[in-house]
């Protein structure tokens, strides 16, 4: 989900916040599986304390293992994104938009993203409004 897609959300009042852990929860660079919802949900704080969040279910091996795949950047177009690699078969993908950037001898699957900001200290995924949310870090 794109920055302009959260906004246009917000603004017609269709995304919801739900917290789901404690910033100091969360390791620097280390991913955490959170259930956000009925979605299990990879969770990834960068040393900026920025945390983003992509599907924890691994499009090219059917296992839900993201978060604990290996945080890293990469150049993309002459920026620098963060990145997650797949610890099963290692394809790596930009947290930032869920894209994969290197689909080794398959097709390329994107990852699904979540909005997440942090709230005195709450980290908080956004949720299409009415969704069922409970929250819990793993």
């Amino acid at each position: 989900m794109t920055a302009a897609q959260v906004e246009d959300l917000v603004a017609d009042g269709e995304l919801t916040w739900v917290d789901v852990c404690r910033l100091d929860d969360l390791a620097p660079e280390r991913g955490a599986a959170a259930l956000v919802g009925a979605e299990q949900v990879a969770l990834v704080r960068l040393l900026d304390d920025r945390v983003l969040a992509v599907q924890q279910l691994d499009p090219f091996c059917g296992a839900h293992v993201m978060s604990r795949g290996i945080v890293g950047t990469r150049t993309v177009d002459g920026a620098d994104v963060p990145t997650v690699a797949s610890p099963m078969y290692k394809q790596v993908f930009d947290l930032t938009t869920g894209r994969c950037l290197d689909a080794v001898g398959k097709e390329p699957v994107d990852l699904r993203t979540w909005p997440v900001r942090v709230v005195a200290g709450s980290v908080q995924v956004g949720v299409a409004a009415g969704s069922v949310a409970v929250g819990g870090v793993g």
